[in-house]
């Protein structure tokens, strides 16, 4: 078979031309310009072109090769001119999820999902990290696994496939309902609490879309009571198990409340997994390699010394990181905690906006920038940084700011005087802290 991708050196579709590749499909694709699964994508002689996505490249696959499935993501516009000539040649037209689903069908293996609103990037990563790490006496895998990502790893590929692995470890995103083309062995919930406001049009929308994947599901593990919230009533009507985890495990000792939340989640599932092929692992053997855990990119991410990046850009996120940059400075003998804070998508700001009345409580001080501005609902008016901070409980120790001089002065000061910086964004703001400060 041979596929064509889409932006297939971004960080949703990179791994994905990985996993194909190394399930032996022939891989090619496209992008506007290097990302960040580039250097893998090279390191797996798959051939793509970085430019003008304008036909041309496409049209000669399909004259070369013979393309015979067009995967594209939801962010390429419907008017996108290779998205155009795949459906006018007739061949197989699909978003990714189609394709993975297929290769977990094809190979047999068991999915291990991993959705939520926030927290599925870190505890799929930590799930990974784990499966690597847990192997026997002769450094063979106990648990054999293929996964996909949504970010870099520092340890690992973004993703993977080997003949003989036994479950396929998946971040599910709920973004355009995506996760829907899946039937999991086993998921993970992480949080719950309403986001994308551009797909789902109300709570209950995104809430009923949580529902119909837990019930595709042959089994769910929420990782709180929170994370259950809205499944109780549901699973109770249903008769279904609710599998609830309670606290946080005592072995588990990594740095912030919501990682150790995860790193109990993935235990959890190792757990499972572990049962289901009849393998044993202490409990504490589990728990030690969670604790070594080492992060991802774009997920509490050290740039240098003093200096983090964070992908947090919805409120219960960036409370969750600013306590995890607290525990961190201690830590560290840093003095506290300075936030640079980049907001994503006007619409969504205003779905949100009153949920960030305490969530930088723990900072000393917060550079709040303009939102980065991305599919958006031009009807709305678009809320400035001053009214931002005026929401705040700590609105005198933030200040409006810009990706400019100023702020690079300042961030070094910041620095000299032994604070931690954490940046939270989703936007082009980290490339401008890595730029200034790598």
């Amino acid at each position: 078979m041979n596929i064509y991708i889409a932006g297939i050196s971004g960080t949703g579709m990179g791994p994905l031309a990985l996993m194909a590749r190394r399930a032996g499909i022939n891989v090619y694709g496209s992008d506007r310009s290097y990302g960040a699964i580039a250097p893998e994508l090279e390191k797996a002689n798959i051939e793509y072109y970085v430019g003008e996505q304008d036909g041309t490249y496409f049209k000669q696959k399909m004259n070369e090769v013979g393309i015979d499935w067009f995967i594209y993501t939801s962010a390429l516009p419907k008017d996108h001119p290779e998205l155009a000539s795949a459906i006018e040649s007739g061949i197989k037209v699909s978003k990714r999820d189609e394709l993975i689903a297929k290769l977990v069908n094809d190979l047999g293996l068991k999915m291990v999902a991993v959705a939520g609103t926030h927290g599925k990037t870190t505890t799929t990563s930590m799930l990974i990290w784990a499966v690597n790490k847990l192997v026997d006496d002769n450094n063979h895998p106990i648990l054999p696994s293929s996964y996909l990502v949504g970010t870099t790893l520092g340890f690992a590929p973004s993703g993977s496939y080997k003949e003989g692995d036994e479950f396929f470890i998946y971040e599910a995103d709920e973004y355009d309902r995506n996760f829907l083309n899946f039937d999991p062995w086993l998921s993970l919930i992480t949080f719950v609490s309403y986001d994308h406001p551009d797909i789902y049009k109300t709570r209950e929308d995104y809430e009923d879309a949580f529902l119909r994947f837990e019930d595709q599901s042959s089994e769910v593990i929420f990782g709180t009571p929170d994370a259950a919230r809205h499944a109780i009533d549901h699973f109770e009507k249903a008769n279904k198990a609710l599998n609830i985890i309670k606290g946080i495990n005592k072995n588990i000792t990594i740095s912030g409340s919501a990682r150790r939340e995860d790193a109990t989640t993935a235990f959890e599932a190792i757990k499972r997994m572990l049962k289901a092929t009849g393998k044993n692992v202490p409990d504490e053997k589990i728990a030690d390699v969670l604790n070594s855990f080492p992060g991802v990119g774009r997920r509490f991410e050290r740039i240098t010394d003093g200096i983090y990046t964070d992908y947090a850009h919805h409120p219960e996120e960036v409370k969750s990181t600013v306590q995890i940059a607290k525990e961190e400075a201690a830590k560290t003998g840093k003095k506290g905690v300075v936030v640079v804070y980049q907001p994503h998508q006007n619409t969504r700001q205003h779905e949100v906006r009153h949920l960030y009345k305490d969530a930088f409580d723990g900072a000393d001080k917060v550079y709040w920038l303009p939102t980065y501005l991305t599919r958006e609902d031009e009807s709305l008016r678009i809320i400035t940084p001053g009214e931002f901070i005026d929401d705040l409980n700590v609105k005198d120790k933030a200040q409006i700011a810009e990706l400019d001089d100023d702020l690079s002065a300042n961030i070094k000061t910041h620095l000299s005087e032994g604070y931690l910086i954490i940046l939270m964004t989703a936007g082009p703001a980290d490339l401008w802290l890595r730029k200034e400060f790598s």
